[in-house]
Parts: C-alpha cells; sequence; structure tokens
C-alpha cells in the first residue's frame, strides 16, 4: 500500500535500547509506520523482536530512545496506558481465558476497554452481548459463542483472541507470531482474516512471524532486525531477494524459517 510520505507516522520508536544485565537486547532501533501500513518484523531467533514489542507496548520501560505515538511520546506510560492510546497487543500463546464462552471472552475485553471490570462478578450475563456478538462475527466464531475457550481448537482460540482485540479499537495491532502453533489449513485462513480485517477495517498492523508465506503475504513493508540493530528494511520483494538477508535468515527458499 503506497504511503503519503508527508503524513505523521502513526508510531515513531528512533534510537530505542534495552539492555539486560550488560546484554543489548535491542540497540538504537528506529521504526516508523504510518497509518494504514501492514509491517513485518523478521530477524532469528534472538534478534530482539519480542522484546522491542514489549518496549512498543509498555511492557518494558528501555534503558533508552523514544516512542511516539501521533507525535506524541508514550515513553515511560505503562501498558495499560498505552493500550488505552489505543495500541493492542497479541502474544505468541494466546491469552483467552480458558474457562470462560467465547462470547464471555469477548465481553470480558469490552469490560475492560470501559474500566467495568467489576461486572464479571455478576457474570454479566446480558452485558454488551450483541457487541460481543458483532466482534465474534468479525473473526467467523458466531457458531461458537456459547464454547468453553479452552475447548475449542487452538486456531479458533487464535480468532478469539483477535476477536478481544478488535473489540478495544484500536489504531495500531501489534501481532507477536499471529499464525504460531496453527495447522497449515487454519493458518492459512488466519492469514486470510488478517488480511480481509487490515483491508475492511483499514488497521495499522506491526506483527512478528516466522512463517514466510505469511509475512509476504500480509506485510506491505518488512524491517529486518539481527542482533537487536536493525539490518535493512523494504518492500517483500526486496528483502525476499536481498542477498544479506537471505544468509542470515531466509535461506535459499522463503518457506517457514527456524
Amino acid at each position: 500500500m503506497p504511503m503519503d510520505q508527508t503524513q505523521q507516522p502513526l508510531l515513531e520508536a528512533t534510537g530505542v535500547t534495552k539492555q539486560f544485565a550488560g546484554f543489548v537486547a535491542v540497540n538504537a532501533v528506529s521504526l516508523s509506520l504510518r497509518a494504514g501500513e501492514r509491517r513485518a518484523l523478521i530477524g532469528p531467533n534472538g534478534a530482539g523482536k519480542t522484546t522491542l514489542f514489549n518496549l512498543l507496548s509498555g511492557r518494558l520501560a528501555p534503558n533508552g530512545g523514544d516512542v511516539k505515538l501521533s507525535g506524541e511520546s508514550i515513553l515511560g506510560l505503562p501498558a495499560h496506558a498505552i493500550c488505552k492510546r489505543g495500541i493492542a497487543r497479541t502474544f505468541q500463546i494466546t491469552s483467552v481465558y480458558t474457562k470462560l464462552t467465547a462470547l464471555q471472552n469477548v465481553q470480558t475485553a469490552l469490560f475492560a476497554k470501559r474500566g467495568h471490570l467489576h461486572s464479571l462478578l455478576r457474570k454479566a450475563s446480558g452485558v454488551c452481548v450483541d457487541e460481543a456478538r458483532s466482534y465474534l462475527e468479525l473473526v467467523g466464531l458466531t457458531h461458537l459463542a456459547g464454547a468453553i475457550a479452552g475447548e475449542i481448537s487452538y486456531g479458533d482460540q487464535k480468532r478469539l483472541e483477535l476477536a478481544m482485540v478488535m473489540s478495544l479499537e484500536p489504531s495500531l495491532l501489534l501481532f507477536d507470531e499471529p499464525t504460531a502453533g496453527v495447522e497449515n489449513q487454519a493458518r492459512r485462513e488466519l492469514v486470510a482474516l488478517i488480511k480481509d480485517l487490515c483491508t475492511r477495517k483499514a488497521l495499522t498492523l506491526l506483527f512478528c512471524e516466522h512463517d514466510m508465506d505469511a509475512v509476504f503475504s500480509i506485510a506491505d513493508r518488512i524491517t529486518v532486525l539481527h542482533q537487536g540493530r536493525v539490518l535493512t528494511e523494504g518492500t517483500p520483494e526486496e528483502i525476499q531477494n536481498n542477498p544479506q538477508v537471505r544468509e542470515i535468515y531466509l535461506g535459499s527458499s522463503h518457506g517457514r524459517a527456524a
């Protein structure tokens, strides 16, 4: 998707650095995303991808640098405050409530958005039902509204987590390995769903993913991390044909990387 270069970045990280006991996990990383962009973050295991996500979402505080959302610094804000500003995050392992139904999971996300978690104490059987169902419909899970989340397939749990994230109405989605642990057919369906939602809802997406077919299918641009630094960035075609990237990460083909 072509970007208007005069447009202010939605997310801008400048010189972000994180050290752990002398080990530099993220080293002066700068990254800029414009509204509507779909950016993939790739790199070998240990490249710093998840740490960078934790820095952008407020789960970790950087040792240096700055992070701005719509031109305003969010550095130092806790994760819940950053979420309220419009950044929503998913994780490699789903974070659904396994003992609640699919519908109750989305209701819980809606309560959290509105600061009404006390509603859970009343089981909230009649609260936000229609709205919660609308988000289940968005991800194709209406038929599982009454199913216990821990008893549905892992692919459907990923869809449910996506419904919960969408209910927060974020301006920026951070997806950490959205297809991890999902079998082939469900993975293809999940990739198609993410692409469809990005288009229909004009979402801005930053995701890290090891499945290169998913990366090249979804992303407008790709940023490659290596040893905590930005190695390069470009279009999927530029990254796929970059000799240095192929040497350290993609290998001889762009299938599922190790």
